[in-house]
C-alpha cells in the first residue's frame, strides 16, 4: 500500500507486543495510479518485493492492488484482503492474479460470491478467520492528521474495524498524535505501538538516493533486489522527476469530492 518507507519487523515481536497470534505478512504495493513523485512502475515494485520476500515463510506478496487501473483507498485494500481471508474459510482459497492475467480476479470473486450464498455471514466470519491489520510507521499514522489527505470515514474505518500495528521511531511521537487526534484516542485500544528499541535507520529514501548519486546499496538491501536494480537501471535522477508537478491521486480525488459537495 502507499506510505512511505516501510517498517521492519519480525513476527516474533508482534506476538510479544499483541495479543492475537501473527499468522503471515501481506506487502501490497500501490498502483502507479497513486501517482507519487519519483514512484516507479508497480511492475518492477512487484518483483523486487517477491525477490526481496523470496526465502520468507510468513511474508507474501499481493499484486491486486498494484494491478488496478485507479487508485485505490488503503480502506478498500484492507477489505479486499479481509473478505479474500473470509472466503477461504469456505476451502475457496484462490491466490490473486498472476502479472499479465487479470481475468483470475473474476474467477476468484465468483468464488467468494458462491461462497456468501452459500454461508451466512455469521458463519463465513467466525472467530477463526484471521482479521487483517496494517502495519505502519509512525510518519504513516501521522499522515491522518494532512489536510484532504484522507476520507475521515476511511480513518475510522482503518483504525476501528482492522486497527493498525505502529513501530515507532525517534523523532516521532505516536502517543502524543494518537491523545491529540479524537478519532485515533476513540480507537486506541486497536492501534498497537510497537517501540523499536532496537533502530535500525535504513530507508527507502536513503537508498534511492545513494542510487541516484552512483553509491553503492551493498549489504541495505537483498542480493537479488540490487542486482535487479542495477540491472534495469532504477531509480536515477530521471525516475525521481517522474510525477513532477501532479498532484496525488488522494488529494486530487478528496479535494474533488469535497468541492462538489460544496457546490450541491
Amino acid at each position: 500500500m502507499e506510505g512511505g518507507n516501510k517498517p521492519q519487523v519480525n513476527p516474533g515481536i508482534l506476538h510479544g507486543m499483541i495479543t492475537e497470534r501473527v499468522i503471515k505478512g501481506i506487502i501490497s504495493p500501490v498502483g502507479d495510479a497513486y501517482k507519487k513523485k519519483g514512484l516507479i512502475s508497480a511492475h518492477h515494485r512487484l518483483i523486487m518485493a517477491e525477490l526481496a520476500t523470496k526465502n520468507s515463510n510468513w511474508v507474501e506478496v499481493d499484486t491486486w492492488e498494484s494491478l488496478q487501473k485507479e487508485w485505490v483507498e488503503t480502506a478498500k485494500v484492507l477489505r479486499h484482503h479481509q473478505e479474500k481471508l473470509e472466503a477461504s474459510a469456505c476451502d475457496d482459497q484462490q491466490s490473486s492474479p498472476v502479472l499479465g492475467r487479470p481475468g483470475r480476479k473474476r474467477k476468484w470473486a465468483e468464488q467468494r460470491q458462491d461462497c456468501s450464498q452459500r454461508k451466512s455471514p455469521e458463519q463465513t466470519k467466525t472467530k477463526d478467520v484471521p482479521k487483517v491489520k496494517l502495519l505502519c510507521g509512525a510518519d504513516f499514522l501521522e499522515s491522518f492528521g494532512v489536510p484532504n489527505l484522507w476520507k475521515s470515514e476511511d480513518i475510522t474505518k482503518i483504525v476501528g474495524e482492522y486497527g493498525l500495528i505502529c513501530v515507532t521511531r525517534a523523532g516521532n511521537d505516536a502517543q502524543k498524535f494518537i491523545y491529540e487526534s479524537d478519532v485515533l484516542w476513540k480507537h486506541q485500544n486497536n492501534i498497537h505501538l510497537v517501540n523499536e528499541w532496537i533502530t535500525n535507520d535504513i530507508s527507502s529514501t536513503k537508498i534511492r538516493r545513494a542510487l541516484r548519486r552512483g553509491q553503492s546499496i551493498h549489504y541495505l538491501v537483498p542480493d537479488l533486489v540490487r542486482e535487479y536494480i542495477e540491472k534495469h537501471n532504477l531509480y536515477s535522477s530521471e525516475s525521481e522527476e517522474r510525477n513532477v508537478g501532479v498532484i496525488l491521486a488522494p488529494l486530487q480525488r478528496n479535494i474533488a469530492e469535497a468541492n462538489t459537495e460544496e457546490i450541491l
